[in-house]
């Protein structure tokens, strides 16, 4: 099934999921190269919330952009099974080597504003990210890592705290909030 196809097959938990489903879906049939940061307005992400076996703790990152503990994952970059990008974003971002998808289809999905910065010493203009987020799920016995030039700690924290170790309101409000909801059901 071709992304266009899972992003029509996905049901949505909330309201701003069925408004980002709408728009992402407007947004692919508009412009090209979505799935590369060459469209520099809006391109396709993909984030893992990533759980231990017992679901009780959540593998963060602390960003160094955004000066705050986040999710993992990152740009799509060419590849359109973001499933896929998600599996290589925690790797490359945590250092674990071991993950196991819990549900190959989309867990949510979301349309994530950036505000501009400097990245690899130039600027980025503002702009957003049409991101999929994917369930996986690590061992807390993995061993993590730093990779410096993104962020600065990697660290698993207790779901119920991790709304309150990110400083990105919106963010921890509308998405990590619902996907422990999610989790939960």
């Amino acid at each position: 099934m071709n992304l266009k196809q899972q992003i029509q097959n996905y049901k949505p938990y909330n309201e701003q999921e069925e408004k980002d489903k709408q728009t992402i879906l407007k947004y692919m049939d508009s412009f090209e190269d979505v799935l590369t940061r060459n469209n520099e307005f809006a391109h396709f992400t993909a984030s893992s919330w990533a759980v231990n076996p017992e679901r009780t703790k959540v593998l963060m990152i602390y960003h160094n952009i955004y000066n705050s503990w986040a999710w993992t994952g990152g740009h799509a970059d060419g590849e359109s099974d973001l499933l896929q990008t998600a599996i290589r974003e925690i790797k490359e971002e945590t250092g674990v080597k071991n993950v196991k998808v819990l549900n190959p289809d989309i867990f949510s999905l979301e349309i994530v504003c950036v505000n501009g910065h400097i990245k690899n010493g130039k600027y980025v203009s503002s702009h957003v990210h049409l991101n999929l987020t994917y369930l996986l799920e690590v061992e807390e016995k993995e061993m993590l890592q730093i990779k410096e030039d993104e962020n600065s700690g990697v660290k698993w924290f207790p779901i119920e705290e991790v709304e309150n170790v990110s400083n990105e309101k919106w963010i921890c409000e509308n998405i990590y909030r619902k996907l422990n909801e999610k989790l939960k059901k």
